[in-house]
């Protein structure tokens, strides 16, 4: 038996744009084919070094829960990690997307990470090899730090987000 990667992650929404919006303006990733379920949704490609991982969104009927409504955040799973490459140009876009974000250099490696929502309240762990990004080490600012289990998401963030940052 031999695991051989991930295929995908599945996220739900209730707010199917913005959360396009979030993955495609923000993170720079596409879109691409999604068979048509009878429900809307959105596939969204993640380059990997072996090929395409997706995510899933999904919404309408099959992302409600039991009360009949979406829920957000990451219920047991703290993070969705996925690897990039250009931890200043990632910064920047977070900030002119005025998203609050955190970061982290982890102990004695050279892998950096940002930390950011998407407007589902599911969070994002972006990991670099700081030994590729040619920088001197980043100074991480007190109120920048990531710091595991702490949530820093604010909805009104995202508010309009789609509409903000339309094509």
């Amino acid at each position: 038996m031999v695991i051989t990667g991930l295929l995908h992650v599945a996220i739900k929404t209730a707010n199917l744009a913005a959360t396009v919006a979030f993955y495609t303006k923000v993170l720079g990733l596409r879109e691409t084919a999604r068979p048509d379920f009878g429900y809307p949704g959105a596939w969204i490609a993640v380059p990997t070094p072996v090929g395409e991982a997706v995510i899933h969104i999904y919404a309408g009927g099959p992302a409600l829960g039991p009360e009949g409504k979406v829920t957000s955040g990451s219920g047991a799973i703290d993070h969705v990690s996925i690897t990039a490459v250009g931890w200043n140009a990632f910064r920047r876009q977070f900030e002119k997307f005025g998203l609050p974000w955190r970061e982290f250099l982890i102990p004695n490696t050279s892998y950096w990470q940002l930390f950011v929502y998407d407007p589902s309240g599911v969070q994002l762990e972006l990991t670099f090899d700081g030994a590729a990004e040619n920088l001197p080490l980043p100074v991480i600012p007190e109120a920048k730090r990531y710091r595991a289990g702490e949530t820093f998401f604010d909805p009104a963030a995202y508010a309009d987000f789609a509409g903000r940052h339309a094509a």
